[in-house]
């Protein structure tokens, strides 16, 4: 199963570095269900791993000019905050029995059901957009052209959601960032790409701060061989990112993610 979780780690490295963000959503279940790590530790893990892995993509696309920091800085700074706040003071102040009457939720059992309903809305979220027809819709680039001037009240907003998600469930949240660069700051789709995993960087790492001052513990040498794991598909995602079908890869991804979803609701409830 060790095997198994790096070889995903892998995966998860080259499915962010190609789409810029998706990737991270898969850390937790790995690390949770193949590496053994309880679930409220392996948020704090994930974000270590995807925020090291997401710095080290973005450096590679701020090298080729495609991150705007500063409109980057808009979304990522409420983000950073939030996520911030979360890791510190929220998630330490969660009982461990969140409930005990009629029925007994703990709160790594809830954390895992909110982080599979978070898959579920996402993979809903990319098949839709996948699979709508391109001659009876506005697609995100023609949206793109269209949006003169940024949402910035929106952004934040946005940006500061993202931020709770993520120190509550670890997850990156490319998702939910790339959507609204593209459409509230009439972003580049490439551009977008590089801007999520920037601001994902950035929120992630300084969201794991959090959990260093709450005492986390950190194993070895798992976390240090996640990260080699991540950034291997990381470089791979460089070198393979032109020649892959952006669509197709989607679908794939998508129904992966709701595939673990359903496994993983399954398993927490029943």
């Amino acid at each position: 199963m060790i095997i198994l979780g790096y070889l995903a780690a892998v995966l998860m490295g080259i499915v962010l570095g190609v789409i810029g963000g998706g990737g991270s959503i898969l850390t937790v279940p790995i690390l949770v269900y193949l590496m053994g790590v309880a679930p409220d530790i392996a948020t704090g893990y994930s974000l270590l791993i995807v925020g090291a892995t997401a710095a080290f993509g973005a450096s590679r696309y701020f090298k080729q000019g495609l991150i705007d920091i500063s409109s980057a800085l808009a979304f990522a700074i409420p983000s950073i905050i939030a996520v911030y706040l979360s890791r510190a003071f929220l998630m330490p102040a969660i009982p461990e029995q969140i409930m005990t009457s009629p029925f007994s939720i703990s709160k790594n059992t809830a954390i895992m059901v909110l982080f599979a309903l978070l898959m579920l809305a996402s993979a809903t979220l990319m098949l839709r957009k996948a699979y709508k027809k391109q001659a009876n819709a506005t697609s995100i680039d023609q949206i793109s052209t269209t949006t003169k001037t940024p949402n910035w009240p929106l952004i934040m907003f946005e940006g500061a959601v993202v931020g709770v998600v993520t120190g509550i469930l670890g997850a990156g949240g490319g998702f939910l960032i790339i959507p609204a660069l593209v459409l509230f700051l009439s972003m580049p789709m490439l551009n977008a790409v590089g801007a999520s995993l920037f601001i994902i960087a950035l929120k992630s790492l300084i969201g794991f701060i959090g959990d260093l001052q709450s005492g986390i513990e950190l194993q070895l040498p798992l976390l240090p061989y996640m990260m080699v794991a991540t950034f291997i598909g990381m470089a791979i995602s460089t070198k393979i990112s032109g020649k892959l079908d952006g669509n197709t890869l989607q679908k794939i991804f998508a129904f992966f993610t709701l595939v673990i979803a359903i496994v993983i609701i399954f398993k927490e409830i029943y």
